[in-house]
């Protein structure tokens, strides 16, 4: 048996997050995969679904991270296990022709068999994307956040730079978190201002703000968690002594909303060299 190891991108836009999730069914109350696949549209029941009319198995793909619901990805890892005896390069070939075009394969390669994504990563790193604008652009509102609001950005490093290191991050923590432990080290938190983005070869101008966070493992929303307070920040809602009494007190009411699904991009897992 084969452990095949994933690089993937995907326009989260249309999908119910990475993880497959079983529903209750409002007829006979019990749990239905086939039920979930019609109602429930993941990343992870697609690819496995993909996977099984290639191969013709029932295989669980394991991810790096597990993005919610509109989160997007540049580099989310993800592996399985098959007895097919297909190279990874004709599997990649045929996932790329069999997926929707907004999930994409870009490479895949036989690993050891104990590689896990998620445990054996160091690190992970997203960013987010903010349109500091009154309107966001038609090409890129499905990517950023729309915050017409002036904002501090040196209060919000500030800010940042306070949550670099490991810290209980209860008060970031999403409902529904089931982390055995709140324990996370942030190890680089990064501000800037972008004056525009490339896009389709032109430049797309506004007054856009990227936000890049990498820790040991996140939280359920705890980015999104993160923005959304470091928002409030450079917005004058909450000052630094404020985020400071929210961790002392593990208390998620005192920081600031979820942000935006749609404008966080999980940009790789980082891995040890082997």
């Amino acid at each position: 048996m084969k452990n095949i190891k994933l690089l993937m991108e995907y326009d989260g836009t249309n999908y119910h997050g990475w993880q497959r999730q079983p529903v209750q069914s409002s007829e006979f109350g019990v749990q239905s995969s086939e039920h979930t696949e019609q109602k429930v549209i993941t990343i992870q029941g697609i690819l496995q679904n993909t996977i099984k009319k290639i191969t013709g198995e029932d295989v669980k793909l394991i991810s790096a991270s597990r993005t919610d619901a509109g989160v997007h990805a540049i580099g989310q890892v993800a592996s399985f296990r098959t007895n097919s005896n297909l190279e990874p390069m004709t599997l990649q070939r045929a996932l790329n022709a069999t997926l929707p075009e907004d999930i994409r394969i870009l490479n895949a390669g036989a690993t050891a068999a104990a590689f896990h994504p998620r445990y054996d990563a160091f690190s992970k790193s997203y960013f987010y994307i903010i349109s500091n604008t009154n309107f966001s652009s038609a090409f890129l509102f499905r990517y950023a956040w729309r915050v017409p609001y002036s904002l501090d950005l040196d209060e919000m490093k500030k800010a940042g730079d306070s949550l670099l290191g490991r810290h209980d991050f209860s008060a970031f923590r999403g409902a529904g978190c089931g982390a055995k432990s709140t324990a996370r080290k942030i190890t680089s938190l990064s501000i800037e201002r972008i004056s525009s983005i490339d896009f389709m070869t032109a430049k797309v101008n506004g007054n856009f703000i990227k936000i890049t966070v990498e820790a040991d493992a996140f939280l359920k929303h705890m980015v999104r968690n993160i923005v959304g307070t470091l928002v409030e920040v450079g917005r004058g809602e909450m000052t630094l002594n404020s985020i400071s009494e929210a961790i002392k007190l593990k208390d998620r009411k005192k920081t600031g909303p979820t942000a935006p699904a749609h404008g966080l991009f999980l940009e790789k897992a980082s891995y040890p060299e082997t």
